[in-house]
């Protein structure tokens, strides 16, 4: 087995099993699909996604409370109720659609339809990716989990070192992770 590459029992310092507990299940990504497809309305979703009532009415809550969607009352009557992405719900695209693309990759049993294109050209967009700081593509093996005060230290760097060894090796090369893994 190889080195651990983050200390996983410290669950409440990062972000995914808080972004899980919110998003963690299909129907919330399909409410949350449909939102990015223009629908606001309660009964949209209902007939849209054949989705249970009560099912429906639990998520939206949800997701309203964690502000990835806001109620408001609608423009031309007031008495409805719109639920509209927030600057939350839209920061979920990414992942929306790297899950998306996952799912076409390794368990679509067809060609999907319809295709997500680029507006400007009308062909298909390319895969979702991790980005570096300045614009290059980063593969598993370029990343590290490294203590918030050692970012943009260099490892060779004696605090570094210094703090790597009072951490007993915490600081983790994921791509020493992957080769201890594999022998």
């Amino acid at each position: 087995m190889g080195e651990l590459r983050e200390p996983l029992s410290e669950l409440l310092k990062c972000g995914l099993p808080q972004a899980l507990e919110v998003m963690g299940e299909r129907w919330s990504f399909m409410i949350l699909r449909a939102s990015f497809n223009g629908l606001h309305h309660f009964e949209e979703f209902l007939s849209e996604l054949g989705i249970a009532r009560n099912i429906l009415s639990s998520r939206l809550a949800k997701l309203v409370k964690h502000g990835i969607l806001k109620r408001e009352p609608c423009a031309d009557d007031r008495r409805k109720i719109e639920y509209r992405l927030t600057e939350k719900g839209f920061d979920l695209l990414p992942a929306m659609l790297a899950l998306r693309q996952w799912g076409q990759k390794y368990g679509a049993e067809f060609e999907e339809n319809p295709v997500l294109v680029d507006e400007r050209d009308r062909l298909p967009i390319g895969p979702v990716s991790i980005l570096a700081h300045d614009g290059r593509t980063l593969t598993y093996e370029d990343l590290w989990f490294t203590m918030r005060q050692n970012v943009g230290k260099r490892p060779d760097h004696p605090d570094f070192i210094a703090l790597e060894r009072m951490t007993s090796g915490s600081v983790t090369n994921l791509q020493e992770t992957r080769k201890g893994a594999a022998s």
